[in-house]
């Protein structure tokens, strides 16, 4: 099927032939997880070449796929092309230099152009066995989460809180981290992306934990902010606001909505509560096969509409310099009356 409707957006495009390079599109459209690969398509045939070290692995997974056996894939493009006579070849933008040079040089009777987001548009709306493997990874965090508010005290280390959350992740049955966990303390918590460091986490400081795993290729995006000890009324008061930014748009968000209004519902509240100025970052993006996809989301993306089965995240943050800040994350199934809330963690402001 998504073989079929990739072929269908190749003819509306008017696209004879489609090189696709990019290792998790080559997934999405196979099954094929190992590390060299490369899929050729026309509307009559779906070509899947790899070397010798993936061979048998291709022909055992892959199906309605030729199999070809190659350390040259550029030399054999160029034959397959002439064999199909094929006037055209597109190309994912994301293909290194060297790759474009070499194809260049040796497909010199082919009108090369490089295509944006091909794959990844199909991959926006996710199918029930994606969303089942996304859940699975948000369950995973979520019971991470709620292992690491026990084990976070005053006197660990940014770091030492990183490795639990990392290592749990794991024993959950993650496969693995989907991108550096965050762990922000106290002043620190102000930066938005705050790679954990050595410091310690002292007693009143907030913490702020953005982190995630990868599930059989599917990932989760998760962060919560939670105060150790105490929290005084500013920060309270931050906080809640967050909250009511994060709530609001989970209450409005469905299909139709223009990604301009998803990204405004939030910024309004926090805009409201006098802290505009310190929202310094979009509302959230796709989630799905990367931890970070399209769509992304801003002020000026007023035709473009949120469709059923897409995967979001809901991000708001306040980051108040020498001071701290909060963000809380979820991430959110779109569908055609609301959202489904995939991360489970609790919301409510925690101080352990």
């Amino acid at each position: 099927m998504r073989i079929e409707k990739l072929k269908v957006k190749m003819l509306t495009e008017n696209i004879d032939s489609l090189l696709i390079t990019d290792m998790k599109n080559i997934f999405y459209l196979t099954g094929f997880s190992g590390t060299a690969g490369t899929v050729f398509l026309t509307q009559k045939r779906n070509i899947f070449m790899t070397d010798s070290r993936y061979s048998e692995m291709a022909r055992g997974l892959i199906k309605n796929f030729e199999i070809i056996e190659t350390r040259d894939p550029i030399s054999l493009l160029t034959e397959l092309s002439a064999s199909e006579s094929v006037k055209n070849m597109a190309f994912e933008e994301t293909v290194d230099y060297a790759f474009f040079k070499r194809l260049s040089k040796a497909a010199t009777k082919l009108d090369l152009f490089s295509t944006s987001n091909f794959v990844l548009e199909l991959r926006q709306i996710k199918d029930e066995s994606e969303i089942s493997l996304i859940k699975k990874a948000c369950e995973i965090a979520d019971e991470a989460f709620m292992s690491a508010l026990r084990f976070i005290e005053p006197g660990r280390t940014e770091i030492e809180v990183a490795n639990f959350l990392d290592f749990k992740m794991r024993d959950l049955e993650a496969s693995g981290i989907s991108f550096e966990t965050i762990v922000a303390s106290g002043k620190r918590s102000s930066l938005p992306h705050g790679v954990a460091t050595s410091k310690m986490i002292q007693f009143g400081d907030p913490v702020t934990i953005d982190f995630g795993c990868y599930y059989e290729h599917y990932a989760s995006d998760m962060t919560r902010t939670i105060f150790v000890g105490s929290v005084d009324d500013k920060m309270r008061t931050i906080y809640e606001t967050v909250r009511k930014a994060n709530e609001a748009l989970i209450k409005q968000v469905k299909a139709g909505m223009t990604y301009a209004q998803y990204d405004n519902i939030p910024r309004e509240v926090i805009e409201k509560a006098d802290f505009g100025q310190y929202f310094t970052h979009g509302i959230g993006h796709g989630l799905g096969l990367d931890v970070h996809e399209i769509p992304y989301f801003n002020q000026s993306m007023t035709e473009n509409q949120l469709r059923s089965g897409m995967v979001i995240t809901d991000e708001p943050g306040i980051y108040l310099p020498e001071f701290g800040g909060v963000r809380i994350e979820d991430d959110l199934l779109v569908t055609e009356n609301g959202c489904e809330v995939l991360t489970k963690a609790p919301k409510e402001l925690i101080v352990i």
